[in-house]
């Protein structure tokens, strides 16, 4: 197979795992292939689609009860099977990374490997910092970030070998070795923009021992152990989240045109850029910082019901709250809460989101037009950042982005594998349903 080379133990898995799942492919093709996925109103197709089964997504799937499922896993199987740096600690990264491509759990042998693999690819081109220094100081980071992925894209192998000829069972093999490249840069590259943005520029050298996540904390500046932690947390649960989010959507999208992971990588982080995608965060940090200003840090839960009742009541939403599928709090939210009770119980804003966890979901659910009361990753994921002094709330979806990467990436190369197609939906005008149902 061109271009496989042997030194890479999570390449020569997934090399095994491909056959069997494109007869799996072939097989609901001839099976399944004339079945029905359900209607599509006139009101899906404008209200963006939403709800509208189009996609083959391998590497999560949203359950209304569980949450998002890992290749079939939930979060608190993840957090129980995934290879930890230390004991009782969080999950490794790239364990999630190594059952994304395979669909196999790995053992800690594996992932160690597979950290050291990542290692040995996270040098950057000096191309990237060129042109972050070509940009104004004042850049935002995402734009940052997207113009960094856009400058490794000269490099690409998959671009390079399509070129020169390549057979379309073999587009995954450099699909797979741009995003693996890709991957292994991104603590790199987003730490240089931190410390370009917020730190004066001086960059901080990556520890040659240290895993994925953890060097993103340290060459950001955080040498704290609970960082580290909460680095890897972050990244895991962030990773994925099906495929019709618009970050995953954009990069499916483009990279079924064959285009490069770099391409398309970078079309996912400029949708992700967009407020009504990766900005929730900071929303429930502001709402957050609202409250703790008109009611102080130490408010009962009496008056911050009230509170809560007087803002939607006023027209306004309570940020980090409801979900489009869940039916039940989030497991994202419960294991950054879980995080929290263990590394930081007494933090004033972490005391003032459990409050609000015991509040408002009897406040939506009185209002009778929530059908999900409870909160979501959001509710809770910008206030540990804080807590370790990552204050900087633009940079918060670089981190989302970052740890979005080896979903999207892994499905790239997924898609690849199985000979997906070039996406092609079909289109209505308004005259053309006018004409049809009036």
């Amino acid at each position: 197979m061109q271009g496989l080379s042997t030194d890479c133990e999570l390449k020569c898995a997934l090399a095994e795992a491909i056959p069997s799942q494109r007869d799996r492919l072939k097989s609901i093709k001839t099976a399944f292939g004339s079945k029905s996925l359900g209607e599509v109103t006139v009101n899906m197709a404008l209200g963006g689609m939403r709800g509208v089964p189009g996609l083959l997504w391998e590497t999560s799937l949203l359950d209304a009860e569980d949450g998002i499922r890992f290749r079939g896993h939930t979060i608190t199987e993840l957090q129980q099977k995934l290879p930890k740096a230390c004991p009782s600690g969080e999950p490794l990264p790239e364990g999630l990374l190594w059952l994304f491509l395979t669909g196999n759990m790995p053992s800690k042998e594996q992932v160690v490997g597979l950290s050291a693999e990542l290692r040995k690819r996270a040098d950057i081109p000096p191309q990237v910092f060129k042109v972050l220094e070509a940009l104004p100081a004042k850049t935002h980071p995402m734009t940052q970030l997207s113009c960094a992925i856009m400058s490794m894209q000269p490099d690409s192998k998959f671009a390079r070998a399509y070129q020169n000829g390549l057979r379309k069972t073999d587009y995954w093999d450099p699909t797979f070795e741009d995003s693996l490249d890709c991957i292994a840069r991104l603590p790199g590259i987003a730490a240089a923009i931190y410390r370009r943005t917020f730190r004066n520029g001086s960059l901080i050298k990556a520890d040659p021992v240290l895993d994925w996540a953890g060097n993103l904390a340290h060459m950001m500046g955080y040498s704290d152990r609970g960082v580290k932690e909460l680095m890897r947390l972050y990244m895991t649960i962030h990773s994925d989240h099906e495929g019709g989010n618009v970050s995953a959507h954009a990069t499916h999208l483009v990279g079924s045109a064959l285009s490069d992971p770099y391409l398309s990588y970078a079309a996912g982080l400029n949708g992700l850029a967009g407020p009504l995608h990766g900005l929730a965060n900071q929303e429930v940090l502001k709402w957050l910082n609202q409250v703790e200003s008109e009611l102080g840090s130490d408010v009962s839960r009496e008056d911050l019901s009230r509170y809560v009742s007087a803002t939607l009541k006023s027209g306004r939403v309570v940020p980090g709250y409801g979900h489009a599928v869940l039916r039940k709090t989030d497991p994202r939210f419960t294991s950054q809460r879980e995080f929290a009770l263990k590394h930081l119980p007494d933090y004033p804003k972490f005391k003032l989101v459990s409050k609000l966890f015991d509040v408002v979901p009897a406040v939506l659910a009185d209002t009778g037009k929530v059908a999900n009361p409870w909160p979501n990753v959001d509710a809770h994921s910008g206030v540990l950042l804080q807590f370790y002094g990552i204050t900087e709330q633009n940079f918060y979806t670089v981190l989302f982005g970052v740890s979005r990467a080896m979903g999207v990436l892994s499905q790239l190369v997924l898609s690849r594998a199985m000979g997906l197609p070039i996406e092609r939906p079909k289109s209505v005008t308004t005259g053309w349903l006018e004409n049809k149902f009036g």
